[in-house]
């Protein structure tokens, strides 16, 4: 067995020095001179690597084999090191279990993360992918555990649906058909034929089915991958990602704002606390202001203005915007940057939007005209959640479904959610890799995701 005498990088610990250990990994450097030889070695447990050195008169070694990117295995003592590193292993056995040769596109040089995307199958074996990793492994148990802490449950909404949550009608429609089989038949395409005798589509939310399982468990979280067919091409945009979101029942609008805080800040305490290496290659090598950004998010209280005062400091800043602020139309970019990076200086809940460009299942307030709703932007990222108390009464949601044109028997299953034991509840949803993207400083959210689909191509 491999793993009966393999020790992880990460692992190796004073308590290993002097004695016989065993290592595998994929070569990032290697270095060679008449008497020594130097290979750094990485086998992805750790961001740092470990230095291997070679008697070259003790140990007769193929330099052809070990170039970067070939897979070894390594024996032999460990020692403190002479150099930078903490430890270093003095060879006695060493086995090329697979080589790579000059054509191995990692050489040890920087590489755009352009370049980087066109390979996305290698991008983790360099220092910044294999930091996203890390991080995003972090990430992701600190969210579960946040909800576990607290007693949430952990559901599972379908990925095929017949209901846009968003009502966007930006979603991939799916179908077990197969048009060749069709024009060869001579037959027309038409939905009763289908698996489903219905048009069906790749789900944007969980939402919907996630209300209704508050209405039974009382608080639940989903988290799971959700599809945009949005042709939007930018840093922020990705037609697959991951979604985190709970739904809270007898939660009104002021648990959700309190609950967004707590979760916000209890995962990206855990990060910096998890992933102090990670976060320190960030801050060096990405994103200068990284540590300022946790400073502000877990120190500082957090801004909270309605939609009409944000569109008031817009309109009274003086800057020539590309979009003018609009009071009945949403933020743009541009316009939320403003309020983060150069207003407040840090994160900002916005409150209270006008109805008239929200999603129907948002629960209306007094005024007759404004939401109880929230969006969450930070700096460098701009909108980083959305939440709202959810209308939980039958009328109400009965009259904003029709005047957004939802009102059909494709829901009629939500509606009935508040007619037998209707509830208070609310719910926000949370983009995983915008999250990411805010504590690792990454810029294009394509970086951030292993395998990144987005509009005009598929990597």
């Amino acid at each position: 067995m491999i793993n009966s005498k393999r020790l992880r990088i990460k692992n190796i610990s004073k308590e290993h020095l002097d004695q016989q250990i065993t290592v595998w990994g994929w070569i990032r450097s290697s270095r060679f001179s008449k008497n020594v030889s130097f290979i750094n070695v990485n086998d992805g447990s750790a961001l740092s690597g470990l230095q291997l050195v070679i008697d070259n008169q003790k140990l007769v070694v193929n330099r052809g084999e070990l170039l970067t990117g070939s897979c070894i295995k390594a024996e032999g003592s460990l020692v403190v090191s002479s150099g930078q590193q903490e430890f270093e292993l003095q060879v006695a056995a060493l086995t090329v279990v697979s080589a790579a040769d000059e054509q191995y596109p990692l050489q040890k040089k920087r590489h755009t993360q352009e370049f980087l995307r066109e390979i996305p199958h290698l991008r983790p074996r360099t220092n910044t992918h294999l930091a996203v990793g890390n991080v995003r492994n972090h990430l992701a148990w600190s969210i579960h555990d946040f909800f576990h802490q607290k007693g949430f449950k952990y559901i599972h909404a379908p990925t095929l649906t017949t209901s846009d949550c968003e009502g966007a009608g930006e979603m991939f429609r799916v179908t077990a058909l197969n048009p060749k089989d069709l024009a060869a038949s001579g037959q027309k395409f038409s939905w009763k034929n289908d698996l489903f005798g219905q048009e069906v589509f790749l789900s944007v939310s969980g939402q919907l089915e996630g209300e209704a399982m508050a209405l039974a468990y009382g608080e639940i979280y989903t988290f799971a991958p959700i599809f945009r067919a949005d042709p939007s091409d930018t840093i922020r945009h990705a037609s697959e990602f991951w979604m985190v979101e709970p739904e809270m029942a007898f939660y009104d609008f002021e648990d959700l704002q309190a609950l967004i805080l707590e979760f916000i800040r209890s995962v990206s305490k855990s990060v910096l606390a998890g992933c102090p290496s990670e976060i320190a290659f960030f801050a060096k090598h990405i994103e200068t202001e990284l540590e300022a950004r946790y400073e502000s998010l877990l120190t500082h209280d957090c801004n909270t203005i309605a939609f009409h005062e944000a569109q008031a400091l817009l309109r009274e800043s003086g800057r020539n915007f590309e979009i003018n602020p609009d009071p009945n139309k949403d933020l743009a970019t541009e316009h939320e940057r403003f309020l983060t990076d150069h207003y407040f200086k840090g994160p900002v809940l916005i409150t209270n939007y006008p109805k008239s460009f929200k999603p129907f299942y948002m629960r209306l307030n007094d005024d007759n005209n404004t939401v109880a709703c929230l969006d969450f932007l930070v700096p460098g990222v701009g909108e980083l959640l959305t939440g709202s108390q959810r209308e939980e009464r039958y009328e109400l949601l009965q009259q904003r479904m029709k005047a957004s044109g939802v009102f059909n028997a494709r829901y009629d299953w939500y509606l009935e959610t508040r007619r037998w034991g209707s509830a208070p509840h609310s719910g926000f949803g949370i983009g995983f890799e915008r999250l990411l993207m805010y504590l690792t400083g990454m810029k294009n959210i394509k970086d951030v995701l292993s395998f990144p689909r987005a509009s005009g191509r598929i990597w």
